[in-house]
């Protein structure tokens, strides 16, 4: 019988891993130096060690952090200057914005005068804008939507004080008293305050030179009264339509 050969058994030499592990070894050293060398804001590692902290720990999202600890850069003198322009340029409009609205408030307060109006119309120039107030006894009967025909003429005269270049937002908004209705049209003053609004809307839309899409209507029942319910005079003055021009640039009348 033949003899089987005996295989020769290969050894890997090992002896390379000494030097590598050694090599390893400086690296490391040498990066630890390099980091020791180096400057670290201290205050600043701790902030963004304690937000990763925060996030792998199941706390509060990133961005859910309402106050940022990080330090906006400063800004320079030509920065300030420039907001100081921007704040000047700003009160300019607003200036001219409230001198303009001045003048449409005396040019209403005059077609008041002239025509008799006291009672039924009336004007405030407050931050928000130019609001007129017209009396819903001269606009509508009681319970109804329908405008009167001297409500119909003082829609037309009120379309003329609202053309401006440029345009300015109108919001006409109509209000009733506290005494409640049911009918068969109207479920709540909420549906006869809106219907009023939109309907004198409309008249003063009449108006070719105003431009629709810069007004809106709304309704808001007895909600917002301009005086307490106690008295007859008081529920007068809480049936109306007001109509308010916004100023196109943001304006101050503290001073007024």
């Amino acid at each position: 019988m033949k003899r089987k050969k005996k295989r020769n058994k290969v050894h890997i030499n090992e002896s390379w891993l000494l030097p590598y592990s050694d090599m390893l070894t400086l690296l490391v050293a040498l990066f630890i130096v390099l980091f020791a060398m180096s400057e670290v804001d201290v205050e600043r590692y701790k902030e963004l060690s304690q937000v990763f902290k925060n996030e792998f720990s199941g706390g509060n999202n990133i961005f859910e952090h309402s106050e940022s600890n990080v330090e906006m850069p400063a800004k320079t003198p030509i920065d300030l200057e420039k907001d100081e322009e921007d704040k000047e340029k700003d009160e300019d409009k607003g200036n001219r914005e409230l001198e303009e609205l001045k003048a449409v408030q005396e040019r209403i307060n005059s077609y008041i005068k002239e025509n008799d109006l006291t009672r039924e119309l009336g004007t405030k120039l407050t931050n928000e804008g130019l609001m007129i107030t017209i009396s819903n006894d001269v606009s509508f009967d009681s319970a109804s939507a329908e405008v009167k025909p001297k409500g119909e003429e003082i829609a037309k005269e009120i379309s003329k004080f609202l053309y401006s270049d440029p345009p300015h937002q109108i919001v006409i908004s109509g209000h009733t008293d506290d005494r409640p209705i049911h009918n068969e049209q109207f479920a709540s003053n909420w549906e006869l305050s809106v219907i009023r609004a939109v309907n004198f809307m409309k008249l003063v839309l009449k108006n070719d030179d105003l431009d629709p899409e810069k007004f809106s209507a709304k309704g808001y029942g007895e909600h917002q009264p301009a005086a307490p319910n106690n008295n007859d005079e008081n529920r007068r003055k809480n049936r109306r339509v007001e109509v308010l021009i916004l100023p196109n640039h943001k304006i101050n009348t503290d001073e007024l």
